[in-house]
């Protein structure tokens, strides 16, 4: 299965790449304004970053020029979940109370498939001054912490999610467990 992280210029990318490829996945890190034609991909991930959106409308890269065409399964972690909101009509602003190291989440839709296997409350690592604010339409919460409304979240018809936190870090309670869910949407 060929996953390529879309870099975004996230200090834990390689991270994302390794534990893909640890996971049985064919993964390459390629930069953000890759074409889609050229990502040659059965699912996507969307690296974390440094990068603010809140109130802006920047491209992410060539990200905003192809996700409403994707087809394969996208998940966008960090500033990569940010994106997804933004682009598809949520809102992302500066958080009153920013995350750095552990967090305690909640999941609000344990049921769903990226959350199989993993118990309704953990510790997940997080790294971030910004969050989602507002979901876009149609989209479902599947996590909060204390500080974050929106820890994760899933679009309502199409296989693209989005998480705060990151877990592709040892720190982050089941986070290979998610990873793996994310790919097993690939294979269905």
């Amino acid at each position: 299965m060929k996953v390529p992280v879309v870099d975004n210029g996230g200090q834990w990318t390689h991270r994302e790449y390794r534990v893909l490829k640890e996971l049985g996945a064919e993964s390459r890190i390629v930069p953000n304004d890759t074409p889609y034609e050229e990502l040659d991909a059965d699912a996507i991930v969307l690296s974390g970053g440094a990068l603010s959106l809140e109130g802006r409308h920047d491209p992410l890269g060539a990200v905003d020029g192809w996700i409403d065409r994707a087809s394969v399964p996208v998940l966008g972690i960090c500033v990569g979940h940010q994106f997804l909101a933004r682009h598809f009509g949520g809102s992302v602003t500066r958080a009153p109370s920013p995350e750095f190291g552990r967090v305690a989440l909640e999941l609000d839709r344990p049921e769903h498939p990226l959350f199989v296997g993993i118990p309704p409350a953990l510790t997940v690592w997080a790294s971030h001054s910004d969050q989602v604010t507002r979901l876009p339409a149609g989209w479902s919460g599947l996590a909060h912490s204390p500080a974050c409304a929106v820890e994760a979240m899933a679009h309502p018809a199409r296989p693209i999610f989005g998480v705060q936190f990151h877990p592709e870090v040892e720190h982050t309670e089941h986070g290979r467990t998610l990873l793996a869910n994310f790919l097993a949407t690939a294979r269905r």
